[in-house]
């Protein structure tokens, strides 16, 4: 007679078969086991209450000494297992150029160097990498030898000591609930279970054990996408003077960030809402951003002895709400089976630590890529790069930053945007929203204030003179 126990065997073989460490298979179970009880991970409103009073990043304290001091206890990890498919990319998104050939990552290699630099502390960094970024993201890794070379007491040798390596698990089947089987590409029969994985592959890797005897505690964990990013003295300062075992950055919602997940309060303790979480019913009170003002950046901060104690206490992992994703399992061919993929959310763990917090923060240190109107605001001089290797706004303000609308018929992918801003980006230092209709290539010297609305609408590409433009609808 067929059991759960027997049809979870089938995936815990398959997953010992690719080097699966024990937490990672743990964690999977839990999942799976959840699925198989009808969980869905749903929070309806009725549940939780709206979070009102957050400490503010500007009402903190200059760095004291024990910012200082708990600096040389300090880990950085860099999420960076997104290939950005979205925009047309089959490499890792943080090799994407930002500005002045450089990337993402040479970005973050040079603040991490200026950091251990003006500090003289060694200052550990990881970048936690998927199966599909690690390769391109380690080699490039070596265009910066200082950064894994003699960088603590346990001197790294190669990039590759730098790597945290995300798991992959197996999809699963819908209609028989069993590991999927795809013989026309075995490869997408599995997936990323989720930065949520980032506990469990800590201690399997035997990162977490090893960073701990080398003396560090902790953890400052975000998006390499983010370039906002950085690790801040005085936030360090306050989460190891307030001794929480985990701090979660979050920032104001606004009518932008309606669709994503948001804080809130179940009982005594602080959750995470993803939208994938919210049933339908309650879609409506999960996008006022009057009722529920505060947003994951995902941006993290945390403990390392009481992240070992808990991943023992639960068996080698943390027990973070199920995120079931109904997808075929070729994304590309909506008539596939359909699968669920079984995943969980980092900041979800906010309310597995008792006396977890959270912290409001300026927007300034949340600046995403996830869209070409993204990077093309993010290569433009909106944007500074500081002394520091820190990207802020150039107004000092991120509630000035233009909005960016580029038509997604033209310019959804890379190659698209790279078609549009041959000649240049515009200053769009003055400018508060610009939109593109149509193929339109921009031309180097050009300046855009106020609202800039471009529209061609032929499918020829037509060139905008140089110029200043402002407050102006323009066919080109």
């Amino acid at each position: 007679m067929e059991t759960h126990h027997n049809r979870f065997e089938e995936f815990a073989n398959r997953l010992r078969c690719t080097g699966a460490t024990e937490a990672t298979i743990r964690s999977f179970q839990s999942n799976y086991e959840a699925l198989l009880s009808g969980q869905t991970g749903m929070i309806p409103e009725g549940e939780i209450k709206p979070v009102s009073d957050l400490p503010r990043f500007e009402t903190l304290p200059s760095a004291g000494m024990v910012g200082e001091q708990a600096l040389a206890k300090t880990v950085i990890v860099k999420l960076n297992g997104g290939l950005g498919t979205s925009m047309g990319l089959d490499k890792a998104k943080s090799l994407l150029e930002v500005r002045d050939g450089m990337c993402f990552l040479d970005i973050i290699a040079r603040h991490v160097l200026h950091l251990r630099q003006s500090h003289g502390v060694p200052l550990r960094f990881l970048v936690m990498n998927s199966f599909s970024t690690s390769n391109d993201s380690l080699n490039h890794l070596k265009n910066h030898p200082d950064l894994w070379k003699g960088s603590h007491q346990s001197a790294p040798g190669s990039p590759a000591d730098l790597e945290l390596l995300q798991s992959q698990v197996p999809k699963v089947d819908a209609a028989s609930l069993r590991p999927i089987q795809w013989p026309a590409s075995p490869q997408l029969e599995w997936c990323p279970p989720g930065h949520g994985d980032i506990y469990p592959s800590l201690l399997g890797s035997g990162w977490l054990e090893r960073l701990i005897a080398e003396g560090m505690n902790f953890l400052f964990v975000s998006n390499s996408d983010n370039l906002g990013a950085t690790l801040d003295l005085r936030i360090l300062d306050y989460f190891a003077v307030s001794g929480m075992p985990f701090l979660m950055e979050v920032a104001e919602r606004t009518a932008a960030d309606r669709k994503g997940g948001h804080l809130a309060e179940c009982g005594s303790k602080l959750i995470l809402r993803e939208s994938a979480q919210c049933p339908s019913s309650d879609a409506q009170f999960f996008q006022d951003i009057a009722r529920h003002r505060f947003f994951n950046t995902n941006n993290l901060w945390i403990r390392l002895d009481t992240l070992l104690a808990s991943l023992r206490d639960h068996g080698g992992f943390i027990p973070l709400p199920l995120i079931k994703n109904t997808k075929t399992v070729d994304p590309r061919d909506p008539k596939s089976p359909a699968v669920f993929q079984l995943e969980s959310a980092m900041g979800a763990a906010i309310g597995c630590f008792p006396g977890a917090g959270a912290l409001v923060v300026p927007r300034t240190r949340f600046a995403p890529v996830k869209t070409t109107s993204d990077l093309f605001l993010l290569r433009s001089d909106a944007y500074t790069i500081t002394e520091d290797w820190r990207i802020i706004p150039s107004s000092g303000d991120a509630s000035n930053l233009a909005t960016i609308n580029l038509d997604p018929a033209h310019y959804r992918l890379v190659d698209q945007l790279a078609e549009l801003t041959t000649a240049g980006i515009p200053s769009l230092v003055g400018c508060s929203n610009l939109t593109v209709n149509g193929p339109v290539r921009l031309q180097r010297g050009s300046t855009f204030r106020g609202n800039v609305t471009l529209n061609n609408l032929t499918n020829e590409p037509r060139i905008l003179p140089a110029g200043t433009y402002e407050n102006i609808n323009v066919s080109v």
